[in-house]
């Protein structure tokens, strides 16, 4: 296992030991057949039309999630690529797809060779149990996917834990940090944090009784040297205070740049400056 190798797999570990373990749902339910639920036919012949995909996509992309949630609004996947990025070769966009969310399709992240792994790490919501889906499309336009069941439910429906309006007011602040040490030319894992109530629209408010309307992260951009390394079109499927975990490549002194817009069109921005040689953990917040 080259240095690469064991980076990604390090940064995958620190989410993974979040992340339940168990038999695969189509073990325990073999008359199962996660390729038939209406809601992802309609989706896949609606968005890719009659192109093959390939189901056995263990050396592309793997979805890990939980067998069983303790929390549907709270729960941890992680999307790893099997490959590092090259201009010859890369994963240049990955769906997420939660067959039976109100919304089912979650967003898609983009990517590039300067990403150096398409690697996304994050929290959902599941409403109901359910197949989850991961679709990796690749440069020279091939289709992979990942799937996993997920027990879990009322992720989406569930009341917030705080006053609407205050949750609100507070939304905005953003951190951006890179972990780790920084080397010139190898994949650097990163990390975003935002704070942001990303309403569903469909929690009941427990003092009003009012359902407030849906407000939520909506796009997500990641640039490093001014080129992009991430790019998450995204919607209420992402749980509160939005975490994104992810690589990008710094080949030489530069500034790490996220920029947020959410539904209201107000937008946040972070950025850090990066050395790419070994040092301490370097870290930027901002608010709007």
């Amino acid at each position: 296992m080259n240095r690469i190798t064991q980076a990604v797999w390090a940064g995958s570990l620190l989410m993974a030991a979040t992340l339940a373990t168990g038999a695969a749902y189509a073990d325990e339910h073999a008359e199962d057949n996660p390729d038939t639920p209406p809601r992802w036919v309609d989706f896949k012949e609606g968005t890719f039309k009659d192109r093959a995909i390939d189901t056995h996509a263990d050396a592309v992309i793997k979805l890990d999630a939980p067998a069983r949630a303790a929390d549907g609004a709270v729960v941890p996947i992680a999307i790893a690529a099997q490959f590092p990025q090259t201009p010859a070769h890369y994963i240049k966009k990955v769906y997420l797809f939660i067959d039976e969310n109100p919304e089912p399709y979650a967003g898609s992240f983009s990517f590039t060779p300067d990403s150096g792994f398409a690697t996304i790490e994050t929290r959902v919501r599941v409403e109901d149990y359910t197949f989850m889906r991961a679709i990796a499309e690749t440069n020279d336009g091939k289709l992979y996917s990942s799937v996993r069941f997920v027990k879990a439910s009322g992720g989406c429906s569930a009341p917030a834990g705080k006053d609407d309006a205050a949750a609100e007011a507070n939304a905005g602040l953003v951190r951006l940090t890179v972990q780790g040490q920084t080397t010139p030319g190898k994949p650097q894992l990163a990390q975003l944090m935002i704070r942001h109530p990303n309403r569903t629209g469909m929690a009941m408010n427990q003092v009003t009784r009012n359902y407030a309307t849906a407000y939520f992260v909506r796009k997500v951009t990641v640039s490093y040297g001014d080129k992009p390394v991430m790019i998450a079109d995204v919607n209420f499927s992402i749980s509160e205070n939005p975490n994104f975990r992810f690589w990008f490549v710094p080949r030489g002194d530069g500034e790490l740049k996220a920029h947020v817009e959410d539904t209201k069109n107000r937008q946040f921005d972070a950025a850090v400056a990066v050395s790419p040689q070994p040092g301490a953990q370097q870290n930027a917040s901002s608010k709007l």
